[in-house]
Order: structure tokens, then C-alpha cells, then sequence
């Protein structure tokens, strides 16, 4: 069986400001609960300040950060690797990086047909 590709990834100024919302906030984590597309933004919140529900799918973790889709969003997204960056806007009204002058941006890339074979084969379908 091979391994499984990772089905969400950031990018270093992603991880960048991951790293000094945790210094800020303590542990923190990562929710998309909407958005059908590229440019969707997550949603970072403490993680004392966030109940994950019973649907809600474990993606993997971003700079020390668990990042969980809903699981409406995942079947949507299944055939996607999710792909964490920062642009310059406003973020969501209780996302920790508001105010900021930047949010964090979902981009996405289809997984070729082995990854998607070896996400199933290692039960992350």
C-alpha cells in the first residue's frame, strides 16, 4: 500500500502566520465549512473556542494546527489536496487573522488518479 498524499498543505507565508497566531492565541485550529472553490477562506480560531461536530472531517494539520472540513465540504473536495496561502484582504469577521490586512485563501489541486487510489486504499475516503 502506498502512502497516502497529504490532503492539505500551506504555504510558508501561511505557515508564517500560522506560527505567530499560535504565539498569540495558544493552540489554535482550522475549519471550512463553506465555499465551493478556489478563494474560499477557513476559519482560524482558538481551540478552546471551537466544538468540532460530529460530520466534521480531520484533514491533517497546518503549521501545528489541526485543519477539519465539514462534511458536506469534504465530499465536495475529496478529489482535491487543499493548499493554504495568504493574500492580501480582509479576513472572516471571527477569524483570528482579522485586521490584519490579510486572510487566509483556499487553493486546490486535483489529485491524479494514483493519489486518489491510495487516499481510498488507506481509508481517507
Amino acid at each position: 500500500m502506498s502512502a497516502a498524499p497529504l490532503q492539505v498543505i500551506a504555504t510558508p507565508p501561511a505557515i508564517e502566520l500560522i506560527g505567530q497566531l499560535r504565539a498569540e492565541h495558544g493552540s489554535v485550529l482550522f475549519h471550512q465549512s463553506g465555499g465551493c472553490c478556489d478563494g474560499s477562506s477557513p476559519m482560524c480560531f482558538p481551540q478552546s473556542e471551537f466544538m468540532i461536530g460530529d460530520t466534521d472531517v480531520h484533514l491533517g494539520e497546518i503549521g501545528g494546527a489541526p485543519f477539519y472540513i465539514s462534511g458536506p465540504q469534504f465530499e465536495y473536495w475529496k478529489h482535491t489536496q487543499l493548499i493554504i496561502d495568504v493574500v492580501e484582504g480582509r479576513g472572516g469577521m471571527f477569524s483570528l487573522e482579522n485586521g490584519r490586512g490579510v486572510r487566509f485563501l483556499v487553493r486546490s489541486r486535483l489529485f491524479e488518479d494514483d493519489e486518489f487510489d491510495a487516499l481510498r486504499a488507506n481509508g481517507r475516503l
